[in-house]
Formats: structure tokens, sequence, C-alpha cells
């Protein structure tokens, strides 16, 4: 088996190029989803079961779309065609969430509102699950660090993009950023018709000049058996019950960590509306501001995780992978919980810097510890797999979010935020179970 070359910036550049369109797509619906959704007439306890499709459709596609691209082989490649299948999908929901209320009155608009949601986020995963497959496929254990980090420093730029043009929308091209009763504000449906357009053009940058190996060159450097070929689609389940124990291990650290994310993505906008923005009934036009602030701080930790994805491969060097990953999540732990002492909105800044580190961490450290236990050949449908370790816990705290929220505390959404922060404490201290078995030197 002969040794993978390596690969220059620029090529693990467009490798990943269109991942920044995915996370711009991404970024909108992190940061507009629920504002979305209560235009249409959603409480705020029932937030976390519209969100709940989002995860169920990726525990569901992410598997398929990984055992599938292990066994696709086309001229345009082997990972390429789902790239470009999602994309185009998700591109329509994008531009129709936004605009259900448009075609369809009362609560007819936030029911399809959630299934353009669903939509989107499983031909989210659609695109996105092979992208980390191409990475693993393409690069040695030298360079996986640096090809996760390139990856997730592209991710930030996206979602920064994402996360910030309704705000652009308003303060540059004066577009209202105020909802009629019933629908959404003009700002953010534009901003959704640029990051459809935008994550299309990425996509087609990597369809374009990113490489994959053929068939007989990819088995020069994987030893991939033709048994492999022929295994059915029962593969997925004997492949489960074979996961390794590293997948195991993180998977209880993925679980805390999500579920943290989970609570920040869902609650964040309504939370910083009453504990920063002071809003409440009489004030209804409060909202769209916390709205709009919302994205430009889910854009500031996008894009300090984007500046901290290029600096961990050299604080990997220096503490190892595991300790990184640690140190990362009790940064985004502690920036998550400071949200409830801070009442003015500038000063929430300093609250993402903590969950950008976090989430630069997240999207980087596991895949890079993840990849040197997984056999060549299996490598889409494990990462397809491990996938479950991230809706799981997606779907239990959409299950438990919105009772605890309306019975626990209040209605007042920011203790849904400081239940985040905690959750990623557990993760850090979940590290301390994670055997990361080979020690890459970083280059």
């Amino acid at each position: 088996m002969e040794k993978k070359p390596r690969l220059t910036a620029a090529q693990i550049t467009w490798m990943s190029f269109g991942f920044m369109g995915i996370q711009c797509g991404f970024g909108l619906q992190n940061g507009n989803a629920s504002r979305i959704l209560e235009d249409f007439g959603a409480k705020v306890e029932e937030l976390s079961w519209f969100w709940l499709v989002a995860p169920l459709t990726g525990m569901l596609v992410q598997p398929l779309i990984g055992y599938f691209s292990d066994k696709t082989w086309t001229p345009l490649g082997r990972r390429k065609p789902y790239f470009l299948a999602g994309t185009l999908l998700c591109c329509i929901a994008i531009v129709m969430l936004p605009n259900s209320a448009a075609w369809f009155a009362g609560k007819s608009a936030l029911l399809f509102g959630a299934v353009f949601l669903a939509l989107m986020d499983a031909s989210i995963n659609v695109a996105m699950e092979p992208f980390r497959a191409l990475v693993a496929d393409n690069l040695s254990d030298e360079q996986r660090t640096l090809g996760f980090s390139i990856q997730t420093f592209l991710i930030g730029i996206g979602a920064v993009l994402g996360s910030w043009l309704p705000w652009m929308m308003t303060n540059l091209f004066h577009v209202s950023n105020q909802a009629q009763k019933g629908l959404v504000a003009d700002n953010v449906v534009y901003s959704f018709y640029i990051g459809a357009a935008f994550f299309l053009a990425c996509i087609l940058v990597t369809v374009l000049f990113a490489k994959e190996y053929d068939p007989e060159t990819y088995a020069r450097y994987h030893g991939e058996s033709k048994e492999d070929e022929k295994a059915g689609l029962s593969e997925i389940f004997r492949d489960f019950g074979r996961m390794p124990k590293a997948m195991l291990q993180l998977g209880l650290v993925q679980f805390f960590s999500w579920f943290g994310l989970f609570c920040m993505w869902v609650y964040t906008t309504r939370a910083v509306a009453d504990n920063a923005f002071g809003y409440d009934e009489t004030n209804a036009e409060v909202l769209g501001k916390a709205g709009d602030w919302v994205g430009i701080l889910f854009g500031i930790y996008n894009g300090v995780s984007a500046i901290y994805a290029l600096i961990l491969p050299t604080i990997v060097r220096k503490i190892g992978r595991k300790q990184t990953h640690a140190f990362s999540l009790v940064c985004g732990g502690i920036g998550l919980i400071s949200m409830f002492f801070i009442t003015n909105p500038t000063m929430l800044v300093y609250s993402m810097i903590g969950v950008g580190m976090a989430w630069a961490s997240i999207l980087a450290m596991p895949y890079a510890i993840l990849a040197s236990s997984i056999p060549a050949g299996k490598m889409g449908i494990y990462m397809g797999i491990f996938n479950f370790f991230i809706t799981i816990p997606q779907i239990v705290s959409a299950l438990l979010a919105g009772p605890m929220v309306k019975y626990l505390f209040d209605n007042q959404a920011v203790y849904a935020l400081v239940t985040g922060g905690l959750m990623m404490l557990l993760a850090a201290v979940s590290m301390i179970y994670v055997n990361d078995g080979k020690l890459i030197k970083v280059k």
C-alpha cells in the first residue's frame, strides 16, 4: 500500500471550499430559523420541537449518504455527485423557507415552514457528510489535522457571512428588519436569496477544482478490497456494531457538546431579546433588533472559530489533541454561562469568543482523532454513523428543552443557554475517557 502524496495548502483549500457555502446556509438557518418560526406564530416553548426535524433528518440521511458515497464511482467523482445534489435541494429550501407565509396562511405557514426547515437540513446533510470523508480520503495522517483545520477555517468564513447577512441588509442597504404580522422581515428574505447563490457558487468551486482519486489510484493508497465493494446495505448495521472504540468514547463528548450547541441555536435570539434588550409584548420591534444582533454575535463566534482553527495545529503540537479539545470546550462553556450575567448587548461579544473556540474544536478535533482509527474503505460510512452522536443529543435536547423552558425556567430562555454551557463543561470532563491512540505529529 503506497503512502499518499502530500497536498499543498491550495489543494486542501479547494477540497473544502464548498463547505464554506454549506456553512453560509447553516449560519442563516441557525441565526434566523427560530426568528422565522416565531414570525409564523410559534411560541417560545415550541421552538425546540420545530427544530427537532433537523437532527432527525440528519440521523437518517448521513449514514446512508456515507455508505453510498463509499460505493460511488462516477466520471464526476466519488463524493462530488452528493455535493451537487444536496446543494441544489438545499438552495430550493433556502429560498422557500422565509416565503412560506407568502403562499400559506396561519398555521399552514408554520407547518410548511417546518417542512422547508426539514428539507433544508436534510439536503445540507447530503452535501456536508461527504466533505469529511473527502478530507480523510485524500490526506495522510500527518496532514489530517491541518486538513480539518483548513476546513474549519472555511466553515467559519461562510458562517460569518450567513450570520451577518440580515444585519448587512439593514445597515448597509437599508432593507427593513421589521416583520409585518405573519410575515418574515425583508432583510431576512433577501439574505436567504443571497445565501442560496453563494452556497451554489462555493460548491461549484470544489466540483471544478478539487481532485478525487480514481478507483485504481484510491486502491493503491488505501488497499480497498473487492469484497468491500460487493457488500450490501446491511453493511451499515454490521459496521455500526463494529465501530471503533474511539468512536464510542468520543460519542459521550459529542453528546454533551451538541446538546449545548442546540440550546444555543434555538434560544439565543429570545434570550438576548429578553436579557439584553428588555423585550416584552409592548415593544415587539425590539425582537427584530435583537435578531439582527444575534446574527452579528453568531458571525463573531464563527469568525473566532475561523481564526482559532488555524491555531489548532500549533496547540495540538504542544499539548496534544485531547487536551486541546478539552480546553476549547471549557472556553465554550464559560462563554455560554456568561450570557446570563451580561445585560449589555455589546459585551456579549466577549461571550462569543469562548463559544467560537469551542465551535472550531468541535468541528475539527473529534474528526482528526476519529479518522486515525477508521478503516480507509469505510471512511464515508463511519463518518455518517458518527453523525448519530451529533443528532441524538439534539433530539434529546429538542424534546426536553421546550418543557424545561416553560415549566422549569418560567419561559426565561436565557437559562437554556446556561444549561448549554454546563453541558459544554461536562463534554470537557468526558475527554478524560477518550483514548487518542495515535498522536500525530503536525507539520
